[in-house]
């Protein structure tokens, strides 16, 4: 077997070519508008074809929400590797509250200009926003499967996922809110901590009891 035959070596050429084409679209998209740009722009000045980006991306929109792939299955991920008898708001909470001071740029809480460029791009563009719903969906897919066997039923299940889901990504735009406001992140990190410890509290008294296999609809008054 050749050196570049090796499926290593292949899937390795691949995430490259992949990698450029999103970086070549994100460069094009920042400096003209999303809405601007067309497949063709892209492929034009990456160098490839159309029928070639489609490959490597079903549409335009994924040019852009394809790095959020990666976070998919993060909240399932820190279910999953709790510690024993740490409820899942709480190992959720916990999480974000260390995302927050590593400056993630998933907690919106990042002043790196790239990045504030990226979630403006992210944040302003309708067909952006509208794509984010297909992950989004994903991302409480995997989470409910994460949450179902804490002796909860599917249902149970998916609607913790999609209020944790939601907390997640209501945070981080309000984080970026305040960064994209001229901001830094060392000014705003208070506030983000206090909104989360509020949004996260919120749901704790109810889903961490019910997801203990506690009554239903009981709520810590």
């Amino acid at each position: 077997m050749s050196e570049g035959s090796g499926p290593g070596l292949r899937e390795s050429k691949k995430q490259r070519t992949r990698r450029h084409l999103a970086d070549v679209a994100l460069e094009l998209f920042l400096e003209r508008g999303f809405d601007e740009v067309s497949v063709a722009d892209v492929a034009a000045a990456a160098d490839v074809s159309k029928p070639t980006l489609f490959r490597y991306f079903a549409c335009k929109e994924d040019l852009v929400l394809d790095r959020f792939a990666d976070h998919q299955d993060e909240a399932a991920r820190i279910v999953r590797s709790r510690p024993a008898g740490c409820a899942p708001v709480r190992a959720l909470h916990e999480h974000f509250l260390v995302a927050l001071r590593e400056r993630d740029p998933i907690t919106g809480l990042c002043d790196v200009p790239d990045v504030v460029a990226f979630q403006r791009l992210l944040y302003s563009t309708a067909g952006l926003e509208s794509g984010q719903a297909r992950y989004t969906a994903r991302e409480a897919e995997l989470l409910a499967d994460a949450l179902e066997p804490d002796s909860v039923t599917p249902l149970e299940a998916r609607m913790a996922a999609l209020h944790l889901v939601t907390v997640r990504q209501e945070l981080g735009r309000a984080n970026w809110r305040r960064i994209a406001s001229g901001r830094s992140a060392d000014e705003v990190y208070a506030e983000a901590v206090a909104d989360a410890d509020r949004a996260f509290g919120m749901l704790a008294h109810g889903l961490d009891a019910a997801l203990a296999g506690g009554p239903p609809g009981v709520f810590a008054r």
